[in-house]
């Protein structure tokens, strides 16, 4: 009976042991996403040692090319190019990827505050070159702001395929009803699961790129160097062929391997190239720092207001990242990424609370850019970035299992004193 009762104190010590250590490994992982195991790479408020650590990243990790700009209260606090054997500076064209749906965004806030497009209407309602397949959710919920936000129902998740040099580029209407997908399978731009649910969406910036044109009665790339290249001096900044662009940065793969230059069927989506300095104009004009940009503070602030959640995170405003809380809590960092195969990769991220910011163009690796600007918005606000998961929860490893083991041996040692001393 005696042996009994010992066996079942042991069994439930050792319960409650493992209940403990789930309970620190479920904690450890918990407070891992607000940046407890992660250490900024420079003090805070430390512009020249995070450029520095930033510069060493480009050196050991770049293949290619790479320009970096960063912005402090406004204004430029430092930059590096590289390589500077291929003559590499501010002036230099990248490719932009997917930061180029943050310039529609904002396209499409100039036709909201010009009083021709309302966010939550129907966006079939500005439409008659092309109408979305009819399904079996209703098309009437497909809003201006649910395809800003990736809210929309559609769930092409594009991803649009290079066209080569000798290619000619569609018109709009056919990417619509046959968009050639980076993944090289068939891709459908239609409502294919309830509106309101975030799936990002390539072919949403299409649709929303034919409503500018629509609206306007201009050509895409028309309508943005009107309102944005012109009055802000974006002077390099375009929506043509990179291959015809004087300066541009050569393509490169992950290895180095120069590449030749490609293009593709969405100026929206992922058709602009610009320059570092080009595009600190930009940051600089959101700021007030430099005439010429056309939309209002208030027009700004609506789009870092949270429409797209993940498991109750916010992360996505109208057409523009949220990275990460400010320090005070009161806002958020916030710009977008963009990546294209095989190895270009960029982030224009902008805190409004400092009014500092980080431009970072790379050709030659696939993820350089946004691991920078990861570490930019750790250094800024003291917490990862919704890019940085994976790393953030990498991080919680080592206390994890660290803090596991020690209430292992707390709970063995206990245990023997507790049950096995002598009488």
């Amino acid at each position: 009976m005696e042996r009994a009762v010992k066996f079942l104190k042991v069994t439930l010590v050792g319960l409650a042991a493992i209940l403990l250590m789930a309970l620190w490994v479920g904690f450890a992982g918990f407070v891992c996403l607000f940046g407890w195991w992660m250490k900024p790479v420079a003090p805070e408020g430390d512009a020249d040692g995070f450029l520095a650590v930033a510069s060493q990243m480009i050196d050991e990790e770049s293949k290619g090319n790479a320009a970096l700009i960063l912005i402090e209260d406004g204004e430029t606090a430092g930059s590096v190019f590289a390589d500077e054997a291929r003559d590499i500076d501010d002036m230099t064209v990248f490719p932009t990827a997917s930061f180029s749906k943050w310039m529609a965004a904002m396209a499409i806030m100039t036709l909201v505050e010009d009083g021709l497009v309302d966010l939550d209407a129907p966006v079939s309602d500005y439409l008659t070159r092309w109408t979305l397949p009819e399904g079996e959710f209703d098309n009437d919920q497909v809003t201006v702001r649910r395809l800003l936000s990736h809210t929309s129902g559609l769930t092409d998740g594009l991803g649009f395929g290079e066209y080569t040099a000798e290619e000619t580029i569609p018109r709009l209407e056919e990417s619509l009803a046959h968009p050639r997908a980076s993944r090289g399978e068939d891709v459908r731009i239609a409502v294919g699961q309830e509106p309101g649910v975030f799936a990002y969406s390539g072919g949403g910036y299409l649709i929303l790129e034919l409503l500018i044109e629509e609206v306007t009665g201009e050509a895409y790339a028309d309508y943005i160097a009107q309102r944005f290249f012109v009055p802000l001096g974006m002077e390099v900044s375009t929506y043509d062929f990179l291959g015809d662009v004087p300066h541009a940065s050569a393509n490169y793969d992950a290895e180095g391997n120069e590449l030749p230059h490609v293009q593709f069927a969405s100026a929206a989506a992922t058709g602009l190239s610009s320059s570092a300095r080009d595009l600190s104009h930009l940051v600089k004009g959101t700021m007030r720092e430099r005439r010429g940009f056309p939309l209002s503070p208030d027009a700004l602030e609506e789009m870092r207001k949270p429409e797209a959640f993940v498991l109750g995170a916010p992360i996505w405003g109208l057409g523009t990242i949220l990275y990460a809380p400010t320090r005070n809590g009161e806002d958020f960092v916030f710009g977008h990424d963009g990546a294209n195969d095989p190895a270009t990769n960029v982030t224009i991220r902008i805190n409004p609370e400092t009014r500092d910011a980080i431009i970072v163009l790379v050709t030659g690796h696939p993820r350089l850019a946004s691991e920078i600007g990861g570490e930019w918005v750790l250094w800024q606000t003291g917490v990862p970035d919704v890019l940085s998961t994976d790393k953030a929860l990498r991080s919680a490893v080592v206390p994890a299992l660290a803090g596991a083991g020690i209430i292992l041996l707390l709970v063995i040692f206990g245990a023997r004193a507790l049950f096995f001393r002598r009488s």
